[in-house]
């Protein structure tokens, strides 16, 4: 089990903003201010305010991320743009928290003994998590995914010691989705779970006990509202229950890509694609998911490729922080729920995962040429690309 999560820093480029505890015995937070000198600084580095404990192995580590202001785009809104940094988890995406999560659950429940096997349709991210996982706990895991996921993911899991199968990218409908496939693959071994991140609400589970908690205390129960997309449903759903429990005025708001029915669907009652195909990975959907569905929804916003792709190099150039396309896609539909919310209030998002996994493509100059995106990427950046 994760440890309890007990201390939080809203950080800036200057230093100290606000901590935050959050009681391991009552769920209470309380807080104090701290300055953004160099006084608050030295606090955290000497450890005479910051605290933390010795994580049992890597399983610990998951969650417990930074919530990080985003302080051009606050500026620029006259909110708090905040970016949860789920990049830091040891798996390197917000994937790492139902990758444990789905792991446990299996154990709780019998259905996973030793020396099993952990089987899995993903896009790459939560097959990593359940990789670390599973080598923590002596497992081995098979990881079904789509041929069109980065080679940077692929490469990864191999490194991980995962057996990974890449089939053709086709509908959920169709037999031979990689989610079916992973599903018989497990129902023909021995001592084999599929751990179905879909419509397994373990998934969501996982940001209910964690990434909403975090983020509450981590805003001192001052957010005003939270977005993210959804591939699973997982991240929103969790983490939208628990905040609505804490204050129901907090606003949650689906943000989809192109090729999603998501928007259309909460917005219009219709499961119809808005837009084509994406070039995020990993978020957006063809149907409600079990995970997503009943989750507290305020409204959704659609938010086109070249947005994300815009926002993925602001965050780059002008933040300092590295991430994938489906971040960029957060954070922009953080700015337009503050500039609906208007000047000071407290938006948080997802930043999911590094952009180190999307170099062959998003950072890579003939890739952005031939998706038509690099006309839209400012020129003072393109000697960033390779």
């Amino acid at each position: 089990m994760m440890a309890a999560f007990k201390h939080s820093i809203v950080r800036t480029t200057l230093g100290l903003r606000h901590v935050a505890r959050l009681s391991t015995t009552t769920g209470a937070c309380t807080s104090r201010s701290l300055s953004t000198s160099s006084t608050a600084h030295a606090a955290e580095t000497t450890g005479s305010e910051w605290k933390d404990y010795v994580r049992h192995g890597i399983v610990d580590t998951v969650g417990k991320t930074p919530l990080i202001r985003l302080n051009r785009l606050s500026e620029e809104t006259g909110c708090e743009i905040l970016g949860k940094a789920e990049f830091l988890n040891p798996g390197g995406s917000v994937k790492d928290r139902p990758a444990e999560m789905l792991i446990r659950d299996a154990e709780e429940r019998g259905l996973l003994k030793e020396g099993g096997t952990v089987v899995e349709g993903t896009a790459g991210n939560t097959g990593i998590g359940l990789a670390h996982i599973c080598n923590a706990r002596g497992y081995k895991c098979v990881i079904y995914m789509p041929n069109t996921q980065s080679q940077e993911k692929i490469d990864t899991l191999k490194m991980l010691g995962a057996d990974v199968r890449p089939v053709p990218a086709v509908p959920f409908s169709d037999p031979d989705n990689y989610n079916h496939q992973a599903k018989r693959c497990a129902d023909e071994l021995d001592n084999a779970i599929w751990t179905n991140q879909f419509d397994n609400v373990a998934n969501r589970r996982a940001h209910y006990e964690s990434t909403g908690p975090e983020i509450w205390a981590q805003t001192n129960g001052t957010l005003n509202a939270f977005t993210c997309a959804t591939g699973t449903g997982g991240t929103l759903a969790g983490t939208a229950r628990f905040l609505k429990e804490q204050d129901p005025s907090v606003q949650v708001v689906l943000a989809d890509p192109p090729g999603s029915v998501l928007y259309r669907f909460f917005e219009h009652g219709t499961l119809e694609r808005e837009g084509d195909g994406s070039i995020t990975e990993g978020i957006g959907q063809g149907r409600i998911t079990d995970n997503l569905a009943g989750t507290p929804l305020d409204y959704a916003i659609h938010i086109p490729d070249v947005d994300s792709m815009q926002m993925t190099f602001r965050l780059l150039h002008e933040e300092g922080i590295l991430v994938g396309a489906s971040s960029g896609l957060n954070v922009c539909a953080a700015v337009e729920v503050a500039r609906r919310l208007g000047p000071g209030h407290t938006v948080a998002t997802i930043l999911c995962d590094s952009g180190s996994r999307y170099a062959a493509k998003i950072f890579n100059k003939q890739w952005l040429q031939d998706k038509g995106f690099l006309d839209v990427i400012p020129s003072e950046y393109h000697n960033a690309l390779f």
